[in-house]
C-alpha cells in the first residue's frame, strides 16, 4: 500500500465516528439538512471526520441523490464533438466511471493526477452523470430516449440563455471540501478528452459540515430555510416519486431518476428591501426556523385552510409554499438538492446570485412541470427571482459490480 493511501486509511480510522453520523442521517437529510452536528464528533477529530467521509460510487441509485448536500459543488454539462457517436461516448463514459470511483474512495485519479487534493480524504465526494435529449440523436439511440426527456415547456417568467442550457452531457460533483470538488472537476473534465467539450459550467455551495449546532435543514441566500417540504425516504411513496421502478418503456433508467437543472438568479437588492414579516408572507413560512405561519415547527403541516381575525387565510393565497405544495398540485413532489451560487457584483452593485436548483423525480412531467406552471401563474416570489438557464437530464441508475454508468443504454 502506498503511503499516500496508508494517510488516507488513518484519517478514516480517526474518522469513524463522524462518519458514521454523517452515514446515520444520509437519508433523514435528504430534505436538504447539513448532516453534520458538531457535537456528535470527538474534540480534535472534526476535520478528518469531515475529510474521511467516503460515498459507495456502486449501488441502486448513483450517488449524489440521496447523500447530505455538500459544501462545495460544480455543475457541468459537455456536448460530444463533431464526428463523435456512440463508440466515443462509451469510451468516454468508461473512463468518466473508473476516474469517480477512484476518486470517491480518496484515490489519486489516476497517472498524472494533479495532486490538488493530495492531503485530503473523499470528503463525502459524489459524482453523478446524465444524459440529455441531444445524447440520444448524437449517439443513434433516439428509439431509447425516454419521453419524460421531452423539452420542458417555456414559462412566462424564464429569460434562458440556451448557451448555459441542456446539453449532451450532465455531470454534477459535490463535496465537503472546495480542493476536493476542484480536483473531480478537472479530472472529469481532462478525461473528456478530445471525446467531448465543456458546453457550460457553474459553481455552488452551502453551509459547511459543522458549522450549526445541530443539523438544520440548509438556508438559501435569502435567509430563508430551503428545502422544509422535501418527500423524505421514510415515506411509504418516496421510491415511487423519486426514482424510475422496474418495468418500465426504458429498462436501461431502472433506479434512475431525472434531475431538472435551473439557474435562479434572485434579486437580492429587491427582496433585502422588504421587512421581514412581508418576506415571510412572500414565503408563507417564519424566516426564524422555516416553520408554516399557521404555526408549530419546521415540519409541521402548513393549515391551508387557516384565517385570520381579518377572514384572510393565514398563509397568503399567492405564498410561494401555497402555491408549491404537494396538496394543492395532486400530490406532485420533486426531493431538491440544490447549491446557492454568487458569480460576482456587476458595475452596478448588484450581485449574481441565487439558486442552482436540481431537482429529482421519477417523471418532471409528473413533478417539476405541473408545480412551476402554477408557481408561473401568480406566486409571489416570482419578481424577485428569474429562472436563466435551463436543463433536463436521465439520470440512470448506480452501476453494478464491474459496471459504467450508462452502459445498459449503450451496450443493451
Amino acid at each position: 500500500m502506498s503511503t499516500e493511501n496508508l494517510d488516507i486509511s488513518r484519517r478514516k480510522l480517526l474518522g469513524t465516528v463522524g462518519a458514521a453520523g454523517a452515514t446515520g442521517l444520509a437519508l433523514g437529510a435528504a430534505g436538504g439538512a447539513a448532516a453534520y452536528a458538531a457535537g456528535s464528533q470527538p474534540a480534535g477529530t472534526a476535520l478528518a471526520s469531515v475529510g474521511s467521509t467516503a460515498v459507495p460510487f456502486r449501488g441502486t441509485h448513483q450517488a449524489g441523490i440521496l447523500q447530505p448536500l455538500q459544501a462545495r459543488g460544480h455543475l457541468v454539462a459537455f456536448d460530444l464533438a463533431p464526428g463523435a457517436g456512440r463508440k466515443e461516448a462509451v469510451a468516454l463514459m468508461r473512463r468518466w466511471s473508473a476516474v469517480a470511483e477512484r476518486l470517491m474512495a480518496g484515490e489519486p485519479a489516476g497517472p498524472g493526477d494533479t495532486g490538488v487534493a493530495l492531503d485530503a480524504g473523499p470528503s463525502s465526494l459524489t459524482v453523478t452523470f446524465g444524459f440529455g435529449a441531444s445524447f440520444f440523436d448524437r449517439t443513434g439511440l433516439v428509439a431509447r430516449r425516454p419521453a419524460e426527456l421531452d423539452p420542458l415547456p417555456a414559462f412566462s417568467s424564464d429569460r434562458l440563455d440556451a448557451g448555459r442550457s441542456n446539453g449532451d452531457l450532465w455531470v454534477q460533483i459535490g463535496a465537503d471540501d472546495a480542493l476536493v470538488a476542484f480536483h473531480a472537476l478537472r479530472a472529469v473534465q481532462k478525461e473528456a478528452g478530445a471525446a467531448a467539450r465543456v458546453r457550460w459550467q457553474m459553481n455552488g455551495f452551502n453551509r459547511s459540515p459543522g458549522a450549526t449546532a445541530r443539523p438544520m435543514t440548509a438556508r438559501n441566500l435569502m435567509g430563508q430555510v430551503d428545502g422544509s417540504r422535501n418527500p423524505k425516504p421514510s415515506e411509504p411513496d418516496f421510491q415511487k416519486r423519486i426514482f424510475v421502478a422496474a418495468g418500465g418503456d426504458q429498462p436501461w433508467m431502472t433506479g434512475g431518476s431525472y434531475a431538472v437543472v435551473r439557474r435562479i438568479r434572485m434579486l437580492l437588492d429587491d427582496w433585502e428591501k422588504l421587512p421581514p414579516e412581508r418576506q415571510e408572507r412572500v414565503i408563507g413560512r417564519r424566516k426564524s426556523d422555516g416553520a408554516p405561519l399557521t404555526g408549530g415547527g419546521e415540519t409541521s403541516e402548513l393549515d391551508l385552510d387557516r384565517t385570520g381575525p381579518d377572514g384572510k387565510p393565514v398563509v397568503p393565497a399567492d405564498a410561494h409554499a401555497r402555491i408549491s405544495a404537494p396538496e394543492q398540485n395532486g400530490g406532485a413532489a420533486m426531493l431538491r438538492r440544490p447549491f446557492s451560487f454568487h458569480d460576482g457584483i456587476g458595475a452596478d452593485g448588484t450581485p449574481d446570485a441565487g439558486l442552482l436548483f436540481i431537482a429529482w423525480q421519477a417523471d418532471p412531467r409528473r413533478g417539476f412541470v405541473p408545480v412551476q406552471r402554477k408557481l408561473d401563474r401568480g406566486d409571489a416570489l416570482s419578481p424577485f427571482i428569474r429562472h436563466e438557464a435551463s436543463g433536463l437530464f436521465a439520470v440512470p441508475g448506480g452501476p453494478g459490480a464491474g459496471e459504467y454508468v450508462g452502459q445498459r443504454l449503450l451496450e443493451a
